[in-house]
């Protein structure tokens, strides 16, 4: 079964929801605890955030299995995003709040964890890395938005609350200044908190495929699932209550879209 769904369009933006996924392979779920079985550190309905995709011309990738089979948003050889914070790793072994996933000897080694990445994660970044280069040498450059969510309050992780809206551009490198600038200024103009390279400065994605020198611009939109989710509940979707942040998204994206870099790119992106 494949890795991910894609919808092509023609536009200059492509939206990645690495973790929106919840499928597990055969067996997978006999191996997990009760609480690994919740799968509650999904992305949860993420992409329905972006339902207005398609009047923007904008491409989708899905991913389609659980980040608890293998983390799409770090890195292949396990190296941390945040040296000196505590994260999940490529195949993660805990929840956000440091409970096991596994139960007692099913943990994937070293050899598990290397099939997970050739089977799972490999294909999910090739197609992403196809889709930028369909739609460089179509515009001159490409749009990367990297949308994720988070529950706010997970104190192994950050202190307090998140922000609601956390922009992640690398500490600049990814993306263009300006097109950043006006992604600010629509948040600015909101009723939803922001910060820009927080706690959350784009995950492996954003700094493996943003290449702004390239004519590739990638951003992450890490959200805080309160905004969204059902009030007493880490996993339903409420449509009400995630209508005034889709409106906000919406208007980013129409930032996004409407800001072409400067430059023209000559370089292969990598």
């Amino acid at each position: 079964m494949t890795s991910f769904t894609l919808t092509e369009r023609g536009g200059p933006l492509l939206i990645s929801a690495p973790h929106v996924g919840t499928a597990l392979p055969d067996g997978f779920a006999a191996r997990l605890t009760a609480v690994g079985k919740t799968l509650i550190d999904t992305d949860w309905d993420v992409d329905l955030l972006y339902g207005f995709a398609a009047e923007m011309d904008a491409s989708v990738l899905r991913a389609h299995w659980s980040r608890y089979v293998v983390d799409l948003n770090r890195d292949p050889d396990g190296a941390s995003l945040y040296p000196g914070a505590r994260t999940t790793g490529l195949c993660p072994t805990e929840t956000f709040v440091g409970e096991a996933l596994y139960v007692d000897g099913q943990a994937p080694d070293d050899a598990e964890i290397v099939a997970r990445r050739a089977a799972f994660w490999e294909p999910y970044h090739a197609e992403l890395h196809a889709q930028l280069e369909r739609i460089r040498a179509r515009h001159g450059y490409a749009l990367l938005l990297d949308a994720h969510s988070i529950w706010g309050v997970l104190p192994l992780l950050f202190d307090g609350e998140l922000p609601d809206v956390n922009l992640g551009t690398n500490s600049g490198a990814s993306c263009d200044a300006a097109l950043v600038a006006g992604v600010e200024d629509v948040l600015a103009a909101s009723p939803f908190s922001h910060v820009t390279n927080g706690r959350f400065k784009g995950g492996y994605i954003t700094r493996h495929h943003g290449n702004p020198a390239a004519g590739v611009h990638a951003l992450q939109i890490e959200l805080n699932q309160k905004n969204y989710l059902a009030d007493g509940s880490r996993t339903k979707y409420d449509a009400s209550k995630a209508a005034p942040l889709i409106d906000v998204l919406h208007h980013v994206m129409v930032s996004l879209t409407n800001h072409r870099p400067n430059q023209q790119p000559t370089e292969t992106h990598a």
